[in-house]
């Protein structure tokens, strides 16, 4: 394993994979590091077992964001019609269900199988149990320390994921939040529900 890469993305999550398999297929050296033993576990129980992988109808109306012009330039260059032609590719096979979900016909494993093949086609190289990390920066590079191993990085992404109950970060339990067992801290903003309507003027219904 090179402990000296081009990109280091922390967190083995979907986001984090699919970061990694980008960055990898453009020809960047990539290290995935992750405190689990397995990769993207959330991936495997969303949706219920089939893993309700994207909508049709996402539109960066449906993000809140305190930069709004970047889910407008992120959804304009990969749209939900990129990942199902990824999907078509590796014969996984989908259904919409209500309001433009999309849901795998079998089972989430599929998409996970997916997403580390094409890590693998990329070159993508994984370091897992990698706990206890703590990040520098230093010299124009990024050092980040786990129990594994020591990894240095041109560029570093953090795809940890965010706070799931709490926003307090300080008072954040272990169950509550990926950031207890790394020295990086989150910016806590205002939580709002998983399912939440807006009224015609943006507002909260």
């Amino acid at each position: 394993m090179a402990d000296n890469v081009d990109v280091l993305i922390v967190g083995a999550g979907a986001a984090g994979m699919m970061c990694a398999l980008t960055a990898a297929q453009r020809g960047r050296r990539v290290l995935l590091l992750d405190h689990t033993a397995k990769l993207a576990e959330k991936i495997r129980i969303s949706g219920g077992g089939r893993c309700n992988f994207s909508n049709l109808n996402a539109g960066p109306e449906n993000y809140l964001s305190g930069n709004p012009h970047f889910c407008r330039s992120a959804l304009a260059r990969y749209t939900p019609q990129h990942f199902i032609g990824m999907l078509q590719r590796h014969g996984i096979g989908f259904h919409e269900k209500t309001l433009g979900q999309l849901f795998c016909d079998r089972s989430a494993h599929a998409i996970l199988n997916m997403l580390q093949a094409e890590c693998e086609r990329g070159g993508v190289e994984l370091a897992l149990n990698a706990r206890g990390a703590t990040v520098e920066h230093a010299g124009g590079e990024f050092c980040v320390a786990t129990r594994a191993g020591e990894f240095r990085a041109g560029a570093l992404v953090v795809a940890a994921g965010g706070m799931v109950v709490s926003i307090d970060v300080d008072s954040c339990s272990d169950s509550h939040s990926p950031w207890t067992d790394c020295d990086i801290r989150p910016v806590a903003s205002v939580a709002y529900p998983m399912a939440v309507k807006f009224d015609g003027s943006g507002n909260l219904d």
